[in-house]
């Protein structure tokens, strides 16, 4: 789980950097995919993650709320930000905080995040690398997101990680779907990150994930509601989801991974 992580979340700061360098003020300020979101916002939260890590008391907006109400509250603090003042504070903080989380690679010692369970800290790189391919492919770039072209591409650098924390994930942030399985579901991933991902009970899988094109993965057509939460399957452009097991599922009630916006080295 660890090979490459660091290297791919400096590609991922590179990511960020590009697309922001070619924003007009239209763009920053447009709709992102998060509802109530601006483009700005979603760049400001992952510089915000960013700080939780360098220097956690530096945001308190937000402690003691539900994960997903603090990062409304932390994104409303941090508005007073220009884009240009956003940038900046992405670019520094990025590169502290990525030294930082270099420094938790395999390490066992058990992270509380809240309403989204408990990790070791070692697992905390993969889900920086999950946030930014979900925010950056899935919140700017359409269908969803309001930026033109095509999203930045993704390899197995940065999909694998991802996937990894999408993996370590779904048993706790999962775990009523998971419970009302009538027995083990099998997803199996080809292409970047390629896996099989088994969720439920031990055993031989009953159902299966259908094929999916990659960007249905992205999330409902435009105009329509949806939580800001991590993508419903883990697919990545290059990526397709195949069979395995005998019987289909219901994609409605398939797991979401979720995926910190928020966290601090441990203790």
């Amino acid at each position: 789980m660890t090979d490459g992580i660091i290297e791919a979340l400096q590609e991922e700061r590179e990511v960020v950097l590009g697309i922001c360098a070619g924003l007009s003020e239209a763009d920053w300020a447009a709709e992102s995919g998060c509802p109530g979101w601006s483009v700005k916002d979603v760049v400001s939260h992952l510089g915000a993650g960013y700080w939780m890590v360098a220097d956690p008391s530096s945001s308190p907006a937000g402690e003691g709320m539900p994960f997903e109400r603090a990062q409304d509250a932390l994104i409303a603090a941090r508005r007073h930000l220009s884009a240009a003042e956003t940038v900046a504070d992405y670019a520094d903080i990025s590169t502290k905080a990525i030294d930082i989380l270099a420094g938790l690679l395999g390490a066992e010692t058990e992270v509380p995040l809240g309403d989204l369970g408990t990790f070791p800290a070692g697992i905390l790189p993969n889900a920086f690398c999950f946030d930014h391919y979900a925010h950056t492919r899935l919140d700017l770039f359409p269908p969803r997101g309001p930026l033109t072209g095509e999203p930045p591409s993704t390899g197995a650098l940065t999909f694998g990680p991802a996937l990894d924390w999408a993996q370590a994930a779904l048993p706790q942030q999962n775990g009523k779907v998971l419970a009302e399985l009538a027995g083990p579901v099998a997803a199996v991933i080809t292409g970047p990150g390629a896996r099989t991902i088994q969720i439920g009970p031990p055993g031989e899988p009953v159902a299966r994930i259908p094929p999916t094109p990659a960007r249905s993965c992205a999330g409902p057509p435009s105009g329509q509601p949806r939580k800001r939460r991590a993508p419903r399957c883990p697919a990545a452009p290059g990526n397709s989801l195949s069979p395995a097991g005998s019987a289909s599922s219901d994609r409605d009630r398939q797991p979401r991974p979720g995926y910190p916006r928020s966290m601090g080295p441990p203790s």
